[in-house]
């Protein structure tokens, strides 16, 4: 009986040991994790090393001693061992996992679109998904192009960190990455694109470093569509590097300057665009975050320089036509303006579920901020001078639930540009509008097959006007 209870609490430790192993495998990448669990194996081979000695050893002449009993002793007294061991390996990995964690995340998504414009033709980034900017205008009857595209480019991947750090501090970091707007590929053979970065940024308790989404732009209130944006024209949209803090509802950032200018009319190009580089001051942003059961609301401020240091060339309008060789005259600039913008936003939700999203925006300058660039900053005069233009966007968007996996949503979007046509010219964008009705199915949590009907319109300041139809079908997986 001896023999066999021996043997019973060498088996137990045995299968403690390999199980604490495979236990810890996944941990074998962490140095402090390995040698820990090695020690404590070495501490277990010893325990077992002693119960075989002290087995073999010849029994001292005890008739009155329960050999039984010390044995059954000797026996709980190790598999307590091997319990507390376990016990305090499992304590280990619990509180590891508690103070980091990993995520891969993204999706998967092709989208099907085909395009219809009523004046002239298309190319580029437009016809991936919808840029206000790039719908071309023409005089009525002018006659338009239509086009098929599918692509898979909006698809992305990202990973994300959080660590719970001995101090108390909470740290993370975020990077994300898609193919969208990306050089290089061709659609000739292998359809390949290159990576473009969209997110990256550490946070350390109420701060954040690096680059995400603008503070001036409210994503929570951003429609569900099928398009890329959706009602671009009219949102406040984009991402930039950043130092933000955030304490409670209150946000308070500096972020990356950029100035986009539109030549002086009389200068050749016009409307055209100039991109600068020159700003010395951060454009500062305020934002308030107000939330509930009811959805959410935000107001967010903007100050911006508008700055301009270079020479712009342009020919001589009085050259005679046809005179070699041409002249040209150039204009040292040196100025810059203040740009200020205001932007509310928001979700509310209905009692069945439903929901619905707009945004407000309207200032001075707001430039790249605004409908993704669809008006420049600011505009410069004969005399090199800039001049902020005014900009004003809305746009609303009712959710429906139809059931749990079906939904629609209904979107109207409408930009308004103040542009001083003494100074622009009247090929710049006056206004522009944009109508989205979707339906999405979702058969499975994070699996969405959808259709999408669009239709936008754009002004410019000459009265001519160009329209873009489009429907667009799309599925993705998100992981």
């Amino acid at each position: 009986m001896a023999q066999k209870s021996l043997r019973k609490t060498i088996l137990s430790l045995s299968i403690a040991a390999v199980l604490g192993c495979s236990w810890s495998g996944s941990t074998f990448a962490d140095g402090d994790n390995v040698e820990a669990l090695e020690a404590r194996i070495t501490e277990l081979e010893a325990l077992v090393h002693q119960l075989l000695q002290n087995q073999q050893a010849p029994a001292a002449p005890a008739p009155t001693v329960d050999t039984a009993a010390l044995e059954a002793k000797a026996e709980e007294a190790a598999e307590a061992k091997v319990t507390a061991m376990l016990s305090e390996h499992e304590a280990a990995e619990a509180e590891k996992i508690h103070k980091h964690s990993y995520k891969f995340g993204g999706y998967v998504k092709l989208d099907t679109i085909y395009s219809d414009y009523g004046a002239g033709s298309s190319s580029g980034a437009g016809r991936d998904f919808y840029i206000p900017g790039t719908v071309p205008v023409g005089p009525k009857g002018a006659d338009g192009e239509s086009y098929l595209d599918l692509h898979a480019k909006e698809s992305r991947i990202n990973f994300r960190s959080t660590h719970n750090l001995d101090n108390g501090a909470k740290l993370g970091t975020f990077i994300e990455m898609d193919f969208l707007l990306a050089p290089g590929g061709n659609e000739r053979v292998s359809n390949s694109y290159q990576p473009r970065l969209r997110h990256a940024f550490v946070t350390y308790n109420n701060w954040l470093f690096g680059q995400t989404w603008m503070t001036f732009f409210n994503v929570g209130a951003l429609p569900e569509n099928l398009d890329f944006v959706g009602p671009a024209e009219s949102t406040i949209f984009g991402r930039q590097a950043m130092i933000r803090y955030t304490n409670g509802p209150w946000q308070i950032a500096i972020e990356n300057p950029e100035t986009t200018v539109t030549p002086y009319r009389e200068w050749g190009g016009a409307p055209g665009r100039t991109v600068t580089d020159d700003n010395n001051v951060p454009d500062l942003v305020l934002r308030y975050n107000l939330k509930g059961d009811w959805g959410s609301f935000t107001a967010a401020g903007i100050v911006r320089q508008l700055s301009m240091d270079g020479t712009i060339s342009y020919p001589d309008p009085d050259q005679p036509a046809g005179e070699y060789p041409p002249k040209s005259l150039s204009v040292a600039i040196d100025d810059s303006e203040t740009g200020w913008g205001i932007s509310l936003s928001g979700k509310f939700v209905f009692d069945n579920n439903d929901d619905f999203r707009w945004m407000a925006s309207t200032g001075s300058g707001m430039g790249r901020y605004m409908g993704l660039n669809t008006a420049n900053g600011a505009v410069l005069d004969a005399d090199g001078n800039l001049n902020a233009i005014d900009s004003t966007g809305v746009f609303g968007s009712y959710r429906h639930l139809w059931s749990d996996t079906w939904r629609s949503n209904f979107t109207v979007g409408y930009l308004a540009v103040d542009n001083d046509t003494d100074l622009t010219g009247m090929g710049v964008t006056k206004n522009a509008t944009s109508y989205h009705i979707n339906a999405i199915y979702s058969p499975r949590p994070k699996l969405d097959f959808g259709i999408e009907f669009m239709y936008a319109d754009r002004e410019v300041e000459s009265g001519n006007d160009g329209d873009l139809t489009r429907i667009q079908f799309s599925a993705k997986y998100a992981f």
